[in-house]
């Protein structure tokens, strides 16, 4: 039998630290980007709830049911594998105070497990172990991280009633779960039908919303939008325009209209506003420079938002750079190629990368909602951005990989066209002004730090 254990004081009480992991979205937040872990159903904590997990890439997934046991309230839960890759698994999740201190609680990982096939199993346990202490690693910063953005913005633990679109894409399926584990209900807005109580029909095509059900929200934050990869044919760039100018205008006079309507509408913009500056600093002061197909769509986004401002709405239009996790976007296609040792830089050497993690977007989105003093445009980035080529030496360097075939951007400019040339190739070295200003804390600052923390490269 293996036995693993992982110990971090994270700053608030026993009863905080057991609350949050009790709350719908905490089996998701704990989940690694990088990790291959489908969450199928789960019905709680209590003694006797199961989870039923998927492990491992499409057809090859392999199905996991944990049931828990041995839950003491505010103090522990464990949970065992009753069906699985591993032949035991026993995972006890602990929580306990110092004696001086009720906020300093100490969370405790312990799992005892057996590989299956006996001693050739057995070869690979050290692999797992340090799997375990990067996975583990991650799990503990996510929890400090989301505990002390909950207890800053709402240390009076007020539970708000949020309404928001794209719940299912790769922000919102991070967002969503982070504000249930603070306490707050969500009510998501499907394009597709309500299948639940807390679903609001949101549907651009047919210009139809169930406004009734928006009355009495506190906040509402909107990230619904074609995604804007792939090729820019025109019935694309089509979808990728109205799916944020239509669906906005419709979201935003719904709410205008309402009785009783949210204090605040934080909806997402892009920095691709601002077209390409070359080396120039961009803030929010900025004007667009030839910003082209995507100037365009987030000029119309974000006009699309003033009826609900009109009607006394605190309306904020994030306009957020590259995000980086490996679970999508820009990171997750130049990962297969880096790990072959086959990367490099794409485009120009000097043309400047605004990135941003995931968990700070996330972050940045929480702080609009509670930042009375934020309002209008707001540029979600990375407090220093970097240039293509010092991102590329970066990602190399965090892999250890070498980086040494770049791809030039008139290769770029020929597969990519048009997409290439204003996704790619323009450079924009955004700043956060107005976040830095009203005094948000980001968790990643540094690039090097960033990039460690979503692909599970150090155990800091």
């Amino acid at each position: 039998m293996n036995t693993f254990t992982a110990s971090s004081s994270l700053g608030v009480s026993a009863d905080a630290l057991f609350d949050w992991h009790s709350r719908p979205g905490a089996f998701q937040r704990l989940t690694p980007p990088w990790a291959p872990v489908r969450l199928e159903s789960f019905e709680g904590i209590g003694e006797g709830d199961r989870a039923v997990l998927r492990m491992g890439p499409g057809p090859l997934a392999l199905r996991w049911v944990a049931e828990h046991h041995d839950v003491v309230e505010g103090r522990q839960f464990c949970d065992r594998q009753v069906q699985g890759p591993f032949s035991h698994w026993d995972h006890t999740h602990r929580f306990e105070s110092a004696r001086d201190d009720a906020e300093g609680a100490t969370l405790t990982d312990r799992i005892e497990y057996e590989l299956p096939g006996g001693a050739l199993g057995q070869q690979a346990a050290p692999w797992l172990e340090a799997e375990l202490r990067r996975q583990f690693a991650y799990r503990h910063r996510i929890t400090r991280r989301d505990l002390s953005l909950h207890r800053r913005y709402n240390p009076d633990e007020q539970s708000l009633t949020i309404a928001v679109s794209g719940a299912s894409g790769l922000v919102g399926s991070n967002l969503v779960p982070f504000l249930t584990t603070g306490g707050h209900t969500v009510k998501r807005l499907t394009r597709s039908g309500p299948t639940g109580a807390d679903d609001i029909l949101w549907d651009p095509r047919t210009d139809r919303v169930e406004a009734d059900k928006l009355e009495g929200v506190d906040a509402v934050i909107h990230l619904a939008g074609e995604n804007v990869f792939g090729r820019w044919t025109p019935a694309k760039k089509q979808r990728i325009y109205s799916s944020r100018a239509d669906g906005t205008r419709l979201l935003s006079e719904a709410l205008a209209g309402l009785d009783d309507p949210p204090e605040v509408l934080v909806s997402s913009s892009a920095v691709g506003y601002y077209g390409d500056h070359g080396p120039d600093r961009v803030t929010e002061e900025s004007p667009p420079q030839d910003a082209g197909f995507l100037g365009e769509v987030c000029k119309a986004w974000e006009a699309a938002t003033v009826p609900a401002a009109a009607a006394g709405i605190r309306t904020v239009q994030m306009r957020t750079g590259i995000v980086l996790t490996p679970a999508g976007g820009a990171l997750r296609l130049m990962l297969p190629a880096f790990w072959l040792g086959l990367g490099g830089r794409v485009g120009a050497h000097n043309q400047y990368f605004p990135w941003i993690t995931l968990d700070d977007v996330i972050g940045g989105f929480y702080h609009a909602l509670w930042t009375d003093a934020l309002e209008g445009p707001v540029n979600l980035t990375a407090p220093r951005p970097v240039t293509m080529q010092a991102y590329t030496d970066t990602l190399a360097d965090v892999l250890h990989r070498p980086a040494f075939l770049n791809v030039p951007s008139s290769l770029v400019r020929t597969l990519g066209g048009e997409m290439a040339e204003e996704m790619i190739l323009s450079s924009a070295r955004v700043v956060p002004d107005r976040l830095q200003e009203t005094g948000y804390d980001f968790g990643f600052s540094a690039l090097e730090n960033g990039l460690r923390h979503v692909l599970g490269r150090t155990e800091a």
